[in-house]
């Protein structure tokens, strides 16, 4: 079995913008270390949710993706990873993902099929909704509550601030990140903010996407009790988001930059901060 390929698939390193906030609502709910079993089972459940949800992506574009000079190039449209294969690897991390869910809690296994659901209904979106932004904040944002269950049980207030939060952050990079594809997504009649909405639009609303992820960030901190260091991984996060911004209003060739170095950064730096807070 070819382990890069399928990593290629599903741009594995990409994992690391949900795994922060799925660790801080876990830290947060046990209010410090929660133990191996459960950071284990955590870690596995987020790659293998993560894996399903780039798969099924990549599945359902790749006819799409073909035509996209973008993305032709990836293994999903090339055969280095054919269908059935695709179709296998999805099946298998769902089984993955439930059989995680089933081992931390009940509440966890009884969320375990809706959760893949959500996961999986992206790709659907942006044929007929320019909320497809929202939908994929929406698959992040579900990471945070994934974290709290863990621990707990539950879904208290301030996991779905979080969330939220998170939400807002994915659908205003992703906003940006879909100006790369304006023309195409226009001739290609799919809905993306930029296409329908035009540039200036999409550049403004991503901009208040970002203005509501900080704020719900902060009601977080709020609801949740947390104290100055919290605060200040609310505040570099408000200014990662400012500087994304500007990299890409400057030019539209900062896209990928801005796109992976800032939000993979911004995620592990909250974290940190997150757990400077509860030491």
């Amino acid at each position: 079995m070819n382990i890069k390929k399928y990593m290629e698939l599903v741009k594995f390193e990409h994992t690391i913008f949900s795994i922060p906030f799925i660790l801080i609502a876990m830290i947060v709910a046990a209010n410090g270390w929660f133990g191996w079993r459960l950071f284990i089972l955590g870690i596995i459940a987020a790659v293998s949710a993560r894996n399903f949800a780039m798969a099924v992506n990549r599945y359902l574009d790749r006819d799409i993706d073909a035509k996209n000079p973008r993305t032709r190039n990836r293994v999903s449209v090339t055969g280095v990873v054919k269908q059935n294969e695709m179709l296998i690897f999805i099946i298998i991390n769902a089984l993955i993902f439930i059989i995680c869910a089933y081992f931390i809690n009940n509440l966890a296994f009884k969320l375990s099929i809706p959760v893949l659901i959500i996961l999986g209904g992206y790709s659907y979106f942006k044929r007929f909704s320019e909320f497809a932004h929202l939908i994929l904040g929406l698959s992040l944002g579900l990471a945070p509550i994934a974290g709290a269950v863990a621990i707990s049980g539950s879904i208290p207030c301030w996991s779905v601030l979080l969330a939220i939060g998170v939400m807002f952050w994915v659908a205003g990079f992703d906003v940006l990140y879909s100006l790369q594809d304006i023309e195409f997504d226009k001739n290609e009649g799919l809905y993306s903010i930029p296409s329908k909405l035009g540039e200036n639009a999409a550049l403004f609303i991503s901009k208040f996407f970002h203005l509501l992820s900080v704020i719900f960030w902060a009601l977080f901190v709020i609801y949740a009790k947390l104290g100055f260091f919290a605060w200040l991984g609310v505040i570099t996060a408000a200014i990662m988001l400012w500087y994304e911004q500007k990299l890409v209003n400057k030019d539209y060739k900062n896209i990928p930059v801005a796109f992976f170095n800032v939000n993979g950064y911004l995620g592990i730096i909250f974290l940190i901060f997150i757990i400077l807070d509860k030491v």
